[in-house]
């Protein structure tokens, strides 16, 4: 929502510092410049990108457009989950965990924390850490290095998006120039129509220059910080659940597995200790 908040601000102010300066709105509205500049964008991020790559684009910018980031509830619920799983591997063996590990959307444990469990890759990612703790078919001391290997691929692979779109965004105010260079060669060609004609000429080429610098910076170079933001914090929550199931498989209480987790997390999301230390226990006595 902030998001479409500051590119109202954006839109607004430069429409009204414009106007207030007796420009016409309308006068931007070039509509030639308009398909040289997202033309030619569209055609960069196309050669820049794989296939797979502009999916992931869409899908991110997206998320950065419409979606949430994890906040203190959804690490206060992931810590939760994360306690209950633990205790059951240690009152009831670490086999009794392999039907909620297989089949998360039918475990009882993981349908109490639905804002955990509508994410399909986090799920993953916890599944497949307890997995080869429940299997036993490698040492607690590897299994760090194992979702730290995996947790690295998946923030290489989230970075794929935010460099493209700052390719797009280095390359709009170039591609602004372009479309402005169009408008002077169609300004030269109708000099002969006198001097008005070719002020409205001048005016159009300009705007293209214009269009360039303010999508730039004021959408695109933003609005890949933006997915970057959010990258971060996806992949905190992903390092909270590796450090959780690595101190467990290492022997930790349930507990201290899951405190640990707690205080690895920022300032902004982590929940309060005692509040959730009671929360466990509540969960405990069930």
């Amino acid at each position: 929502m902030l998001i479409l908040v500051g590119a109202f601000i954006v839109i607004a102010s430069t429409l009204g510092g414009f106007m207030l300066a007796g420009g016409h709105p309308l006068v931007l509205l070039q509509i030639s410049e308009f398909i040289v500049i997202g033309g030619v964008a569209i055609g960069v991020l196309v050669i820049a990108s794989p296939g797979h790559v502009l999916k992931h684009i869409i899908h991110k910018v997206q998320g950065a457009l419409f979606g949430k980031q994890a906040g203190r509830e959804d690490f206060n619920d992931l810590l939760k989950l994360l306690y209950e799983v633990f205790m059951t591997g240690r009152r009831n063996g670490l086999i009794a965990l392999e039907e909620h590990v297989m089949d998360p959307d039918k475990s009882a444990i993981f349908q109490r924390y639905p804002s955990v469990l509508k994410h399909h890759e986090r799920v993953e990612f916890l599944c497949s850490g307890l997995k080869p703790v429940i299997d036993g078919k490698i040492k607690p001391d590897q299994l760090e290095v194992l979702m730290t290997a995996e947790l690295d691929a998946k923030a290489l692979e989230s970075e794929h998006p935010v460099h493209i779109l700052q390719l797009v965004g280095d390359s709009l105010p170039g591609i602004g120039i372009v479309a402005a260079v169009l408008g002077i060669i169609n300004t030269m060609a109708s000099i002969s129509e006198g001097p008005a004609k070719v002020g409205e000429h001048v005016a159009a080429a300009l705007t293209g220059t214009l269009l360039g610098i303010f999508i730039a910076y004021g959408f695109v170079s933003p609005l890949a910080i933006r997915v970057k933001f959010n990258n971060a914090s996806e992949e905190q929550f992903l390092k909270c659940i590796m450090t959780a199931v690595a101190g467990f498989a290492k022997g930790l209480a349930p507990l201290t597995a899951v405190e640990i987790a707690r205080r690895s997390l920022d300032s902004a999301v982590q929940p309060d200790g005692a509040a959730l230390e009671a929360a466990v226990k509540t969960l405990a006595t069930k």
